[in-house]
């Protein structure tokens, strides 16, 4: 079992939310806005949580904040600021949309890491789900050079990294369920209250 010192959580919550209209991480879900789910799921298994934005509100929730390197490059910059910023070599990355997330479901992951993978990543309904996934610090330099040639898709990043998928059973993926829509957000709602 690691040591819980060892571990970062890193919270991406930069997103452009533009199919939602709204920014997704303040979304209101039982009274708790959609980052605090990611924040409460990471806080037993991590030392520090950091969150990537630009916008100052999330400065209310107490945490470090770290703004992007690389301006309006998605996942990829994100992944690769928080690294930066990071600590420890093992880094849970999740985004802020996923407000059913659990502890269970990242100890999975911890559960998993080895020596040999650099990304170890949820898979649920047959889908890998890079932003519910553990980074080592040391592929940070391989998303420096990814986005320094204007690549900004992130599974082409993780492709040139060791990885692996934690498939999750049936119980789990209600909790990998996330949110760009409005018709999605219903349905989170639907399983949240059911």
């Amino acid at each position: 079992m690691i040591d819980k010192t060892n571990i970062t959580g890193i919270i991406l919550a930069g997103g452009k939310s533009s199919r939602m209209g709204s920014d997704k991480g303040f979304l209101m879900l039982n009274n708790k806005p959609f980052v605090q789910y990611s924040i409460d799921a990471l806080k037993p298994l991590v030392s520090e949580t950091i969150i990537v934005s630009d916008v100052s509100e999330y400065d209310a929730f107490g945490l470090k904040r770290i703004t992007d390197i690389t301006k309006d490059a998605g996942p990829v910059s994100g992944i690769y600021s928080g690294l930066e910023a990071s600590k420890t070599e093992c880094n849970f990355i999740l985004s802020c949309d996923i407000p059913l997330i659990t502890s269970e479901v990242l100890q999975l992951l911890a559960n998993a890491i080895d020596d040999t993978s650099d990304i170890i990543q949820v898979e649920s309904n047959g889908k890998s789900m890079p932003l519910i996934a553990l980074y080592k610090k040391r592929i940070k330099d391989t998303f420096k050079s990814f986005l320094e040639q204007d690549e900004r898709r992130l599974r082409v990043a993780i492709k040139s990294c060791n990885y692996k998928n934690v498939v999750l059973d049936e119980a789990y993926q209600n909790a990998t369920l996330n949110v760009n829509t409005k018709e999605e957000f219903k349905q989170i709602e639907d399983a949240y209250y059911n």
